[in-house]
């Protein structure tokens, strides 16, 4: 007998006729993610998790980065990260240190706080160029050198790969700098996929951490649930929050109610049941 958390997985065939539609709505452009004249809330819903995993079938990687993202945000997650930022100024100004196309960043300003994208005339856009809130995310150009405004927070998400922009960061004095990276090593480069060991690693001595997670993507995780999608590697993707000496201690987020996934959630949720499933029967000796 099956545990009775499996219980959602016996409505997976029409989730799955569901989730096809999605995908190739997505694919074929006609979903509002495509269209920057959508309010941001009608473009991010209902986008597959197929989607921020895997790019577009069209992109050309040698003039477009991701479609959307470099990876897949979660609901609660940016929730904690805002509680900590709002220990350092009630309204706190983070700075989206790579803002791209701003999607990433929008869905952290949701949750509160004041955001400014800066985004790098030198680096490939996305395929999605523009992909941010308007009401509550300011896009910028430039570099670091240029922000010319104080900085409670810097959200470092996805440094280039190979680089080390922490330097940088510091000079901006920032009471907090939280960063999102994945230390997969390029096989071709033999660079880190983000940023560098150094500059997740080596910071001043007034900055402590104070939290930090990873999250596990494993291999094939949505081929194992649906056998007709794309397989992918696994990736363990980490967050490490630093404060300045000058924060008083802060508690660990710890939420009295688990706030209402993304859409693409619901995706992630059933595909690691499925797979939780599948080992469930093997350990049985049940062949799947």
């Amino acid at each position: 007998m099956m545990p009775e958390k499996f219980n959602k997985l016996r409505d997976m065939e029409e989730f799955t006729d569901e989730l096809f539609n999605r995908i190739f709505t997505f694919q074929e452009k006609t979903h509002p993610a495509w269209d920057p004249a959508q309010p941001f809330a009608e473009r991010i819903k209902g986008i597959p998790l197929h989607n921020l995993i895997f790019s577009n079938p069209d992109r050309d990687p040698e003039t477009s980065g991701p479609t959307i993202a470099h990876y897949y945000p979660l609901r609660e997650e940016n929730k904690a990260l805002v509680y900590y930022a709002k220990h350092v100024a009630d309204t706190p100004t983070i700075l989206d240190v790579h803002a791209r196309n701003g999607f990433v960043g929008s869905l952290l300003a949701r949750e509160g706080g004041r955001v400014i994208g800066l985004r790098d005339p030198n680096e490939k856009a996305n395929q999605i160029a523009d992909f941010y809130d308007p009401e509550s995310y300011e896009m910028r150009q430039g570099k670091l050198a240029d922000v010319d405004f104080p900085v409670d927070v810097a959200f470092s998400a996805w440094m280039p790969t190979g680089q080390n922009f922490t330097p940088d960061i510091i000079k901006l004095k920032p009471k907090m700098i939280i960063f999102i990276y994945t230390e997969h090593v390029n096989e071709h480069s033999k660079l880190w996929q983000t940023g560098s060991e150094a500059a997740f690693n080596d910071l001043p001595d007034d900055y402590r951490i104070i939290d930090e997670w990873s999250i596990a993507r494993p291999e094939n995780m949505l081929q194992e649930a649906w056998p007709d999608l794309s397989a992918c590697i696994e990736e363990t993707r980490h967050v490490r929050i630093y404060a300045h000496q000058s924060v008083a201690e802060i508690s660990q987020y710890a939420p009295e109610e688990m706030a209402k996934p993304y859409d693409w959630e619901e995706d992630l949720e059933l595909a690691l049941l499925a797979i939780e499933a599948k080992d469930h029967l093997r350990s049985r000796g049940i062949a799947v």
